[in-house]
This record gives structure tokens, sequence and C-alpha cells, in this order.
């Protein structure tokens, strides 16, 4: 699935984890922030600064400082980063790959992979505690 999604991501000009990193920022807002990207995304800080960088060099995002708080760095989304995203949104392979199993089996799956997605913070430590509600 991912080798399918990196496919189709490669004609927007975008990896899956810049893919990630777009839909992140496009949840949190203006407030989205180095630091809480690496929360969202379960990335090492130095991770997402590297990652970050390149996208502000393919000219996806861009990182400001904070206007109130001169110590901070923002990061919000260039125009083309969100044609990136908008095309990437539409996660064609995704939905035609798990159209192979039936809804009622797609919705047993959900419910698994979230059970292993909270024991998996769990196991992580205190530390790791989603930046978001668990899903529902």
């Amino acid at each position: 699935m991912h080798k399918a999604r990196a496919r189709e991501l490669l004609q927007y000009g975008i990896t899956p984890e810049e893919s990630a990193v777009l839909l992140v920022i496009q949840a949190i807002g203006r407030r989205a922030t180095p630091a809480e990207i690496s929360r969202w995304l379960l990335r090492e800080p130095h991770s997402t600064s590297g990652l970050l960088r390149r996208m502000e060099e393919k000219g996806l995002v861009k990182r400001v400082k904070d206007l109130e708080r001169r110590n901070l760095i923002r990061v919000t989304i260039t125009k083309k980063g969100r044609e990136a995203y908008n095309q990437s949104a539409k996660r064609g392979s995704i939905h035609r790959i798990v159209s192979a199993i039936s809804k009622e089996n797609c919705q047993k799956m959900k419910v698994c992979l979230e059970k292993l997605w909270v024991k998996a913070l769990k196991e992580l430590g205190t530390g790791y505690k989603p930046p978001f509600p668990s899903p529902q």
C-alpha cells in the first residue's frame, strides 16, 4: 500500500511523508510549529526539522518567526503546497486497495487498528500522548 501511495504521490511531486506533513499542517492550522508537527507524526524533532527544511526548499511550506513569540517558528503551507495537498487528499490508490474488503470487514479492521494504535502509544510511554482525539 505504501508503494502504491508513493507512486500516486510522485505525480504531484511529493512523498508520503511530505503528504502527511501537509495533512497535519492543514489540521493544526495557523498554530502549526515544528514541535507540534513532530508530536502529531510521532517523529523525533530533528527528523521533522530536516523534512520541513527539504519541503521549504521544494516550495511546499514556509517557516516564519511568530510575531508575538519571537523564539517560536510557525509553519504554513505555500500555494504550491496547498495544490499538492489538494491533489494528495484524494487518496485514490488507498481507496481502490481498501475496496477489496467489505464495509463490515473494513470497520472491524479500523477497530483493530485503533486498539493497536492506543496500545503502541502506551508502550511508548506517557510522553507520547496523541495530540488529537482518539479516532472514533
